[in-house]
């Protein structure tokens, strides 16, 4: 006999903790399926060097509506970062240095010129269809780049400033940056810090329980979903064991790049089958890296494929020593795991630096990711994305990777958790339940 459900949430990250809480908070029989031992997706919160650190996404901001309701509601806030005193940036084969105020100077003018439409495209951010984004919805991030007609030099220091949040200039583009751009009236250093330079106090994993504590649902770990079927009557979500889970209405809350691995019956619309055959291309490294001594805080960028570390800076001091924070555009270019190769790297910023120990998760190879967070192809943005935030039948869609506003990130997807939940909730009493 086959138990039924009033909702199947699969996929256990932010979106899928809040859909399942939020639904079975009104009373509705919930389970939450989800690949991993653990909840939390792409936010993992482990243990490295003695202390615990964010494997993967880790930020929040006061100016996030959703996340900053979800930290208030349980008392949470966020933890000051550790302010930069010099900037090194690889540009025209040479590693210079300044303090972060030169560094902002010369890195200002260049990223506006380069994000110099974002209000004009996106004049409302949350209404997408507010204005034709047609044209730019063709270009990537590297036509972008190629059009300014910089120096070898500017060329660089711009890169590099972009480098933490691009894998390939040929794949990803840039409607997204410039949504992002708008989201803080064109200024990307605003929009910079909201994105990812306060942590959440106790980190993702402490607000994450707390969601999940207040559920009601039905929490399945290491549970891998292979199909979800809707035959009108009710949704079937069948497990990579085989066993089937029946509900009147599903949130498939899963990561794009997986979403290959599931059949979804009925299919969905081409532009969304498309998009998800062609995945996202964000395929960066999160590298944790001890050095020895409390050094000066610093922060360093290098071009996307002209260094193997493309961003770094100082997070903690720890136990006597620091904790650096560093983004690899290729998760391929470096291997985590080489000290010495991590040290090289380093070294080509803060000469004499010392590595003492490493840590990440590969993002890339795991099954349950497949990538890092999702920065979408041309075209996918407007167009493709906005089809998988309407109703499917009796499925509905949530991620960060498809947020109408914070597309990436953890408030994103709260939004489209919340979002799917209370869609889901009005279906369920048009229904009669």
């Amino acid at each position: 006999m086959i138990n039924m459900y009033d909702v199947a949430v699969v996929g256990a990250g932010f979106a899928g903790v809040v859909a399942a809480r939020d639904l079975s908070a009104e009373g509705y029989s919930v389970v939450l399926c989800e690949a991993r031992d653990r909840i939390g997706g792409r936010t993992y919160t482990g243990e490295a060097f003695g202390r615990s650190v964010e494997f993967g996404g880790a930020y929040a901001h006061w100016t996030q509506p959703h996340i900053w309701r979800e930290l208030t509601r349980y008392g949470m806030g966020l933890s000051a970062p550790m302010e930069a005193e010099r900037v090194h940036w690889l540009a025209d084969g040479t590693v210079h240095s300044g303090t972060a105020a030169e560094y902002a100077s010369l890195c200002g003018p260049l990223i506006a010129r380069y994000l110099h439409d974002a209000r004009a495209r996106f004049p409302q951010p949350f209404d997408l269809a507010a204005a034709d984004t047609g044209a730019i919805e063709k270009e990537t991030l590297g036509d972008r780049l190629d059009a300014l007609n910089l120096s070898a030099y500017d060329r660089d220091v711009l890169d590099g400033m972009l480098a933490s949040l691009v894998h390939s200039y040929s794949e990803q583009g840039i409607a997204q940056f410039l949504l992002w751009a708008a989201t803080t009236f064109g200024d990307w250093g605003a929009f910079l810090e909201t994105a990812g330079a306060w942590p959440i106090a106790g980190g993702t994993k402490r607000l994450l329980d707390a969601i999940a504590g207040e559920s009601k649902a039905e929490l399945r770990l290491s549970t891998p979903v292979t199909a979800i079927e809707d035959d009108g009557a009710g949704v079937t979500v069948t497990t990579r064991e085989g066993d089937r889970v029946r509900a009147r209405y599903a949130v498939v809350a899963l990561p794009l790049n997986t979403l290959g691995d599931v059949a979804i019956t009925p299919a969905v619309a081409q532009p969304v089958r498309t998009m998800i055959e062609q995945k996202h291309p964000v395929k960066a490294l999160k590298l944790w890296v001890r050095v020895r001594g409390e050094i000066a805080p610093f922060a360093a960028g290098a071009p996307v494929g002209k260094h193997p570390v493309n961003a770094a800076r100082t997070e903690y001091h720890h136990d006597g020593d620091t904790l650096v924070m560093c983004f690899c555009s290729d998760a391929s270019a470096i291997d985590g795991d080489d000290r010495a190769a991590v040290q090289r790297a380093l070294r080509a910023f803060v000469p004499g630096i010392e590595v003492v120990d490493t840590a990440c998760h590969d993002w890339v190879s795991d099954p349950f990711s497949q990538g890092a967070w999702a920065h979408h192809r041309p075209g996918n943005l407007t167009q493709a994305v906005p089809l998988m935030r309407e109703s499917h039948g009796r499925i509905r869609f949530a991620g960060g990777d498809i947020a109408a506003i914070g597309v990436g990130g953890i408030d994103g997807a709260i939004e489209t958790g919340a979002q799917a939940a209370r869609g889901i909730a009005r279906a369920l009493a048009g229904d009669g339940a």
